[in-house]
């Protein structure tokens, strides 16, 4: 009789071959990602913007806009021209501020929408200064410079203390000051402080020394005042200890008060920063753009200051390159009505697709899909 064979027959080697699974039948989980290299990040984001400004052009090419023309009206014409490229500067020096203003405050993980109020308050400020001649002339431009980081910084201490003291949320007690500080300017300019050379509602024009000067070739010094408020912001949050505590407060409030981290000064300082920035923004525009106090002078700067500070992700520095570009936009977007007749809302539904696409982007940055074992239930 054969001896019994020593092989003992494997189950996977008659197993059949597991079929590929239909792509409708194929299960994935959301998970949210733990770290993602920065190159990866940097990657996703440059697609985001370019399908953003890819939508843009198609969007100005449905309105008129030739198409060989996009390339030298948004690059060409704003940064090559002389006159446009000093316009661009012009416009960005408040908008650089008010990013910086967003950037500070929501990195303590307070949303303050109430940047225009602030500006209008540090706007009020500043001519109070100037209209009750308050200081010598040598000591005016300064004294104004003061008051409106001043107003900007009480203005938004009422909606920090409500939070922090009472648990009101920010969003609702700065966006209701917004208001109330817009109302209240249209009562001094249409009312007491209504120029009376004209009767138009303004204030009297502020007289020269109490204008930021122009550094030269037509570039108003309210540009390299902007600058330097980016560099201090910049060594404020990266090299300074507040610039720490900050991190940990936007990382987990919780576990930096248990670590030590004073949480609600901190708060309470980058708030009140935030609220001085602000008021300085609206400084720059009365003094170094409109030279007087006017009704609308603050519309629009702050849905920009949040649009930078989110495409900046609250960085000082890359938020003062998203206001030159932002800047460079409402400047094409001038030039755009003038030839092409298109609206200026053309040029809010651009920042709202960009805004759109980075937002998107950041959906990536933080989550993954994964594949996950096992069939659909039917």
């Amino acid at each position: 009789m054969a001896a019994p064979s020593s092989k003992i027959p494997s189950p996977i080697a008659h197993e059949a071959p597991r079929a590929t699974q239909p792509l409708a039948r194929r299960r994935y989980a959301l998970e949210i990602r733990q770290h993602m290299p920065w190159r990866w990040q940097a990657l996703i984001l440059a697609a985001a913007l370019l399908a953003g400004f890819a939508i843009s052009a198609a969007i100005l090419v449905a309105a008129g806009v030739p198409a060989d023309e996009l390339a030298n009206e948004f690059v060409m014409q704003t940064f090559f021209d002389g006159q446009n490229f000093r316009a661009v500067l012009f416009q960005a020096a408040p908008m650089i501020l008010v990013g910086l203003a967003g950037s500070i405050a929501f990195r303590a993980r307070f949303w303050n929408l109430g940047l225009e109020g602030q500006m209008i308050w540090g706007a009020i400020g500043a001519t109070t200064v100037s209209m009750w001649q308050i200081g010598p002339e040598n000591l005016r431009l300064p004294l104004m410079f003061v008051a409106a980081v001043g107003c900007g910084l009480l203005w938004v201490l009422g909606p920090a203390w409500l939070k922090l003291k009472l648990g009101v949320n920010e969003i609702i007690s700065t966006l209701m000051l917004n208001y109330m500080a817009a109302n209240f300017l249209l009562h001094l300019v249409y009312g007491s402080w209504k120029d009376p050379k004209d009767n138009f509602p303004y204030s009297p024009q502020f007289r020269a020394f109490e204008r930021l000067p122009e550094l030269g070739a037509g570039i108003g010094s309210s540009i390299l005042l902007a600058g330097v408020v980016a560099l201090l912001a910049w060594w404020l949050v990266s090299v300074s200890r507040v610039g720490l505590y900050l991190r940990f407060v936007d990382a987990n409030p919780r576990v930096a008060h248990a670590n030590g981290v004073p949480v609600r000064r901190t708060i309470y300082g980058a708030v009140l920063l935030s609220g001085a920035m602000a008021g300085l923004a609206g400084f720059a525009v009365a003094a170094g753009q409109e030279g007087r106090l006017t009704q609308a002078f603050y519309q629009g700067y702050g849905f920009s200051g949040i649009l930078i500070a989110f495409l900046a992700r609250n960085n000082p520095l890359a938020a003062t390159v998203v206001a030159l570009l932002v800047a460079a936009l409402f400047v094409t977007g001038r030039s755009l009505q003038v030839f092409y007749q298109v609206p200026f809302s053309m040029v809010q539904l651009i920042q709202a697709v960009i805004v759109v696409c980075v937002a998107s982007s950041d959906f990536f940055i933080r989550h993954r899909l994964r594949r996950v074992g096992g069939e659909a239930s039917a």
